[in-house]
C-alpha cells in the first residue's frame, strides 16, 4: 500500500467499538486500521468453537463497517495469518509484517484487557522500529489508576464499597439528595426467588447467521474441530446493531422479573430472565454505561422494579468494574495463589457432562451447547463442586476461560480463582462460596430430576455435594474456623456425631478417588 500512512491503528478482537480510544481520532485520509485473526489467540487455551466463530464474525463485520466509512482496513483472516509455525500466528508477527507493508510514522493501539498481552505489547516498540502509542481503554467507568487509588491503604477490598463509589460517580439510581433510590444501595436479598413451575421465561433474541458468519463458522469447523463445544446452532449477535436489538429485547421481555429470579436455576431453562449480553459487552459491541442508563430509565418510568434495575446495574458498574480493577491490581502473582493447596485434576465430566449429578450435567451440557451459563450456574454448581473437590485452580480457571463466549482472563480469573475457588485467600470474598446440595435444591429444580437424594448425607443415594461439603469443612478447619462468617457452620459441625462425620469423610474420599475413573 501507500508509504504515506501516518498512523497504523491496531484494533484487537475485543475492541470492536467505534469509540475505542485507538480509533476515536482516526483519519480515513492518512490512517490504516489493522485487524487480524490470530491463531495463537485461539489456541493458548482451546477456546469453545462458538466463541471463536463469534469473535471472527464480529471482527469481520466491524471491519466492513469501517471500510464503509471510508477507512483503509488491512484485515488478516486466519487463512492469511497462518498457524503457530509461521510469523503471522501471533500479535507481534502480524504487527511487524503490517509495519513493513504500510511504513507508518507510528502505531496506535488501545491497551489490551489481559496481562499476558500487555506484557507482550511491551516488547513491540523494539520490534517494529517506529513509535508505539498505547492508549488507555476508557470504555470502563473506572480506570485502572483510579481503582488503584481507591484500593490504596484499604485493609479490605470489598466490592460493596467500590460499588457505592461508582453509583455516586455515575449518578445511577441516585436521588436529588445524593442518596440511593429506595433508601438502600443493594437489593440482593430480593434477588433470590426460586422459579415457579407455572412461569415460563422468554427466550433471548436470536439471529440467523449471514454469509459472513457462515464463512467464519466454516473456517472454525475446519481449523478447530478438536476444540470444545458445539458450533451449531449459532444464534449470537455479531454487530453493534444486532447486539443493541438483543439488549432491547431483554429490556422489553425479561428485565421486570430479572431481579426476582436472578439467582434461580431450572431444568431445561438455559437463560431464564438474564440478558445474555456479557459476550457483547466484553467484545465491545455494547457500551456498559449506556446499558445501565437504559435500565435506569425503565425503573424511573415505572416499567421495571427497583430490585431488577439495581441488580442489573450492580453487575455492570459494580461487579464487572471491580473484577477488572482487582485483576490489574494483583496480576501476575494473583494467578499463582492456591489458598487451599488444591491439586486434584479436573474431572473428565467437565468436558462431557457425563455424570449422574444432574445439576452438573445440566450446567456442563448447556455450556457445551451454548458457550453460556449464568453466574449462579458457574458459581454454585460447577465452581462449588471444584471448590469442594479440591480441583487445582489453574485447571479450573483454564476451563472457565475456554468454555464461555464472554470469558477473557481479566473477567474470568478473579471470578473463578477468587470468588468460586477462594484460591486468593479472601481478596475478593469474605468467605468461600461453599455449599451443600441444599442451596442447589433451594434455588432450582435440578434435585427433583437427579438420581441422588439431596436429603441424604451418606449412603449410595446421598447427594455428593452433601458429604463433600462437610469433608471440605473438616479438611480446611485450620484455615476457616476463625472466619466469623463460618462460625455457625463450624458450630454445627462440632455438634455432629463423630461416626456421622467419619462416614461422610470416608464416602467423600471414595468418591473423589473415583471421579476421574468413571
Amino acid at each position: 500500500m501507500s508509504s504515506s500512512t501516518k498512523n497504523l491503528r491496531f484494533v484487537l478482537g475485543d475492541q470492536l467499538s467505534r469509540g475505542v480510544s485507538s480509533l476515536r481520532d482516526a483519519d480515513p485520509e492518512t490512517d490504516v486500521i489493522l485487524m487480524a485473526e490470530i491463531h495463537d489467540e485461539c489456541t493458548y487455551v482451546r477456546h469453545h468453537v462458538k466463541k471463536i466463530a463469534f469473535l471472527f464474525s464480529a471482527m469481520r463485520h466491524f471491519a466492513a463497517e469501517l471500510e464503509a466509512e471510508g477507512f483503509r482496513v488491512d484485515y488478516r483472516s486466519l487463512n492469511d495469518t497462518g498457524d503457530t509455525e509461521s510469523l503471522g500466528g501471533s500479535f507481534s508477527g502480524e504487527l511487524i509484517a503490517a509495519v513493513d507493508r504500510h511504513k507508518p510514522e507510528r502505531v496506535i493501539v488501545t491497551e489490551p484487557g489481559e496481562w499476558r498481552v500487555r506484557d507482550n505489547m511491551n516488547s513491540w516498540v523494539d520490534q517494529i522500529g517506529v513509535p508505539l502509542d498505547i492508549q488507555a481503554d476508557d470504555r470502563f467507568v473506572c480506570s485502572i489508576n483510579e481503582f488503584g487509588q481507591w484500593a490504596s491503604g484499604r485493609k479490605s477490598l470489598r466490592m460493596e464499597y467500590f460499588y457505592r463509589e461508582m453509583r455516586r460517580k455515575t449518578g445511577l439510581l441516585m436521588d436529588d439528595f445524593g442518596e440511593p433510590m429506595g433508601g438502600k444501595w443493594n437489593f440482593d436479598a430480593e434477588n433470590r426467588r426460586k422459579l415457579p413451575q407455572q412461569l415460563f421465561p422468554p427466550e433471548p433474541a436470536r439471529f440467523e447467521p449471514d454469509g459472513t458468519t457462515r464463512e467464519a463458522m466454516d473456517l472454525v469447523a475446519a481449523r478447530f474441530s478438536d476444540h470444545f463445544g458445539d458450533l451449531e446452532p449459532f444464534w449470537f449477535a455479531v454487530t453493534q446493531s444486532e447486539a443493541a436489538r438483543a439488549f432491547e429485547h431483554f429490556v422489553q421481555t425479561a428485565l421486570p422479573l430479572f431481579g426476582d429470579y436472578q439467582d434461580a436455576m431450572a431444568q431445561g431453562e438455559k437463560t431464564l430472565y438474564h440478558a445474555v449480553i456479557g459476550l457483547y459487552l466484553n467484545a465491545g459491541l455494547l457500551d456498559p454505561l449506556e446499558c445501565c442508563r437504559r435500565v435506569e430509565r425503565e425503573y424511573r418510568e415505572g416499567r421495571a422494579p427497583l430490585n431488577a434495575a439495581e441488580g442489573f446495574i450492580r453487575q455492570i458498574i459494580g461487579w464487572r468494574e471491580y473484577i477488572r480493577g482487582i485483576y490489574w491490581l494483583k496480576m501476575p502473582d494473583y494467578a499463582e495463589t492456591n489458598f487451599f493447596d488444591a491439586h486434584r485434576p479436573l474431572p473428565d465430566f467437565y468436558w462431557t457432562g457425563d455424570t449422574d449429578m444432574n445439576c452438573l450435567r445440566q450446567c456442563i451440557t448447556q455450556t457445551k451447547e451454548e458457550a453460556y451459563a449464568h453466574h449462579i450456574q458457574r458459581l454454585m454448581v460447577t465452581g462449588n463442586f471444584a471448590l469442594l473437590a479440591g480441583i487445582a485452580p489453574k485447571e479450573v480457571c483454564e476451563w472457565y476461560l475456554l468454555v464461555y463466549a464472554d470469558a477473557y482472563e481479566w473477567v474470568e480469573l478473579p471470578n473463578t480463582h477468587g470468588m468460586a475457588l477462594f484460591a486468593d485467600g479472601g481478596v475478593l470474598g469474605s468467605k468461600p462460596y461453599a455449599s451443600s446440595g441444599k442451596y442447589i435444591d433451594r434455588m432450582s429444580d435440578y434435585c427433583r430430576h437427579c438420581r441422588y437424594d439431596v436429603r441424604k448425607g451418606t449412603g449410595p443415594d446421598a447427594c455428593p455435594f452433601n458429604y463433600l461439603y462437610w469433608n471440605f469443612m473438616v479438611e480446611n478447619a485450620d484455615k476457616l474456623s476463625g472466619n466469623q462468617r463460618m462460625t455457625m457452620m463450624y458450630r454445627t459441625l462440632e455438634r455432629m456425631d463423630d461416626d456421622r462425620v467419619a462416614a461422610m469423610r470416608e464416602q467423600a474420599a471414595a468418591f473423589l478417588d473415583g471421579i476421574n475413573s468413571g
